[in-house]
């Protein structure tokens, strides 16, 4: 399973997400989303034991 994280324009994560579908979804709310990176496989073994990503965007 692949997470992605998104950064605002000064590297700041605002956001994570499980699909791109879930980033456009974000952005179309207005989120300043400037860059997006596959999370690293440690980081988002973190995410799916938590819950799920989208628990992370407070706007959902």
């Amino acid at each position: 399973m692949t997470f992605y994280s998104c950064f605002d324009g000064q590297g700041k994560v605002i956001a994570r997400c499980q699909t791109y579908q879930d980033i456009q979804v974000l952005r179309r709310m207005g989120r300043p989303i400037v860059e997006v990176r596959e999370m690293k496989n440690e980081e988002a073994v973190v995410c799916s034991l938590t819950s799920s990503p989208s628990d992370f965007n407070l706007d959902y």
